[in-house]
């Protein structure tokens, strides 16, 4: 899979703690090889018209949209996060 990352979401990881930035390129790194990956626990956000999430840990979350073979992240951060999709 490839992916397109928005500004919004450059923003948001600028935001994140070290920690949490290392498990994202970690989770990154994982949807690239293998979107299906049992630890990122892929799907679609209820309520919402395309948008999808995945977990980098317990609380937080990155979201995105899907073009194709091609993920927009869009957002990430705390579990919140899902509420501006």
């Amino acid at each position: 899979m490839e992916i397109n990352i928005l500004e919004s979401f450059r923003e948001d990881y600028k935001r994140l703690p070290k920690n949490i930035q290392a498990k994202a390129d970690k989770q990154l790194r994982f949807l690239i090889e293998n979107p299906k990956h049992p630890s990122l626990k892929v799907h679609r956000i209820e309520g919402t018209h395309g948008f999808w999430e995945f977990y980098l840990d317990r609380s937080y979350r990155c979201v995105y949209t899907q073009e194709g073979d091609t993920a927009v992240l869009r957002y990430i951060g705390p579990h919140d996060i899902i509420e501006k999709a």
